[in-house]
């Protein structure tokens, strides 16, 4: 161990070096004046200052998310902590690698109820993958690189730190990473031979078979998603991606049945419901996905494939549990499904794809936009869709009806290029991500889809995007409601339009221009293209402000409480089962 001494401070910053990190996202206070102190005294780490700490977090979620590199906040204490706890658990529910820095009183006043001071670990203990108070300076490195390791490998997620001002000013040795791998925690990457072969002969009797690919796939690496489509491709079964599994599988390939669950396509539903055998990969049978528990693919064989061995027959039993990393399974599968030569049953498959392509045949997702004064929402994502196609673009959104439109019309054939609040549902999370992914890819198109209620809950991060030059674009499916929270007043509460209204707001075009934005606006259909080329060729940060059908809800939709397979498909349709 080395016996030159250094400041908390300076630990911090040579071991955020160390671990590669390039720009952390953050918002300075009292008791972190020591730590940024040192931050000045550099020049090798960018620091983002933001507006809000909760926008900090999630601009460090869209910058992980987009790199597979952990993203890094710091924040002071009391209200500085407290604000990142939203940030921790939607981290924390989409399997997010972040290290959350924040500062603590002294260590003699921790439980005096001092000013700012507030019980960081405690309260963030369920929002965290695992956290750290840290009580000596000596511990501070190696506590810095332990956090950095658990939050990157097994299921990635939050890791916080919380750090009392007297260990920022006091002094100890510095170790680097490799002295610093913690001995207790061990995650198992190789999954079990026998479990692969288990899994191999399953896939190999299936007659209706189906993939569902999940999130963990984009957590694996850029390998895992080319072998998720090697795997399709050889074997020729339909393929199905969740709301954070999307990219994994080339949405533009025919073998692509859609997204599931809730808002998901109706083929890849009542494939669900139908297949003989299932092979999960990286997906935690979300009840998004299932619906009833009792109902979801009651004929199935069922075979899961996760690092985290606590997501193993927690919603759903299955008949193989595969515990490893996503990538590896996929790679020792694909190695046993040539070694054993094995042929799918040609027959039953052709004849499974005639049931897929009926399905398919009834076109859920189709709108009408030539009989609407309005633009649909759903045209408007397609014609994203169309003028960002062959460019290196990414895409957040927040919460709500435009996430699932979203999900439905943008068609990813890469992994990485999605950004959405998943498992929490988190409005707000859209901006701030979008800055974080465009800090990460300073010369790739970013595009933010949002609408005024989410855009509202981290608005003040759009100075942060213009005093950076980050040339972020939004575009705003304004339809002056709470459009999600409508269309379940509307289908399941009589249509009783409870505080939803969002009406007589803010002039967004003043707002965008006074936050240092090119302000666009467009209300008519014929006027859609032109707004989403121009927003996407002005250079630097641009908000579209795009008037969209008020009443317009999403489908299809299976109603909360309904089987997977009884899929309501809009207006003048009747429920459809299976």
């Amino acid at each position: 161990m080395s016996t030159k001494r250094f400041i908390g401070g300076e630990i911090i910053i040579k071991a955020l070096i160390d671990q590669d990190v390039e720009v952390v996202f953050g918002y300075p206070g009292g008791v972190t004046l020591p730590l940024y102190d040192q931050i000045y005294k550099q020049n090798r780490l960018r620091h983002i200052l933001v507006g809000h700490e909760q926008g900090g977090m999630h601009a460090a979620e869209g910058y992980a998310r987009s790199t597979g590199k952990p993203g890094v906040v710091m924040a002071t204490s009391g209200p500085g902590a407290t604000n990142t706890v939203t940030g921790l658990v939607d981290a924390l529910m989409d399997s997010i690698p972040l290290v959350c820095l924040t500062g603590q009183v002294t260590s003699n006043l921790i439980g005096n109820d001092a000013f700012q001071e507030a019980d960081t670990t405690g309260i963030t203990r369920s929002a965290t993958k695992h956290n750290y108070l840290v009580k000596s300076t000596e511990d501070l490195a190696r506590i810095l690189h332990e956090a950095f390791y658990v939050a990157t490998n097994g299921r990635p997620g939050p890791v916080l730190v919380d750090i009392p001002k007297d260990v920022l000013l006091g002094t100890g040795a510095y170790v680097g990473p490799e002295a610093s791998e913690p001995r207790n925690y061990k995650p198992r990457l190789n999954p079990d031979a026998k479990a692969i072969e288990e899994a191999v002969d399953l896939l190999a009797s299936a007659k209706r078979p189906i993939i569902y690919a999940g999130g963990g796939i984009v957590n694996s690496g850029p390998k895992a998603s080319k072998l998720l489509t090697k795997l399709v491709r050889a074997t020729g079964f339909p393929c199905t991606t969740t709301l954070m599994g999307l990219g994994t599988f080339p949405a533009s390939d025919p073998l692509y049945i859609g997204m599931p669950g809730m808002h998901g396509t109706y083929e890849a539903n009542l494939a669900m419901h139908d297949c003989d055998v299932m092979l999960n990969v990286g997906a935690r049978f979300d009840d998004r996905v299932t619906g009833r528990t009792d109902a979801f693919a009651p004929g199935a064989k069922k075979i899961h494939i996760d690092i985290d061995p606590s997501s193993i027959n927690k919603n759903i039993a299955v008949d193989v549990a595969v515990i490893g990393d996503a990538g590896k399974a996929l790679d020792k599968i694909i190695g046993l499904w040539n070694k054993k030569k094995i042929k799918p049953d040609a027959k039953a498959l052709k004849a499974w794809w005639r049931s897929i392509d009926k399905w398919r045949g009834i076109d859920c997702l189709a709108y009408d936009q030539d009989a609407k004064a309005a633009i649909m929402p759903q045209f408007a994502l397609e014609t994203l869709h169309k003028t960002l196609a062959g460019s290196d673009y990414y895409v957040t959104t927040d919460v709500g009806q435009h996430q699932m439109w979203s999900a439905q019309y943008l068609r990813f054939d890469e992994p990485n290029r999605w950004m959405t609040s998943g498992g929490l549902g988190t409005m707000g999370y859209g901006i701030p991500a979008a800055m974080g992914v465009q800090v990460a890819h300073p010369n790739s198109r970013v595009v933010c889809v949002t609408s005024e209620g989410s855009l509202m809950m981290n608005v003040q991060e759009m100075v942060t995007i213009s005093k950076n030059n980050l040339p972020v674009k939004i575009l705003s499916l304004n339809n002056n409601v709470l459009g999600m929270i409508r269309q379940w007043q509307e289908l399941f509460h009589d249509n009783h339009e409870s505080e939803c209204d969002l009406s007589g707001g803010a002039d967004f075009i003043k707002m965008a221009e006074a936050f240092g934005f090119t302000a666009l606006s467009a209300s008519r259909p014929d006027e859609a293209a032109g707004a989403i080329a121009e927003m996407l060729a002005t250079p630097g940060p641009v908000f579209l402000n795009m008037a969209v059908a008020r009443d317009e809800n999403v489908f299809p939709m299976i109603p909360s409480g309904a089987a997977h397979n009884e899929i309501d498909l809009g207006p003048n349709k009747q429920l459809v089962s299976a």
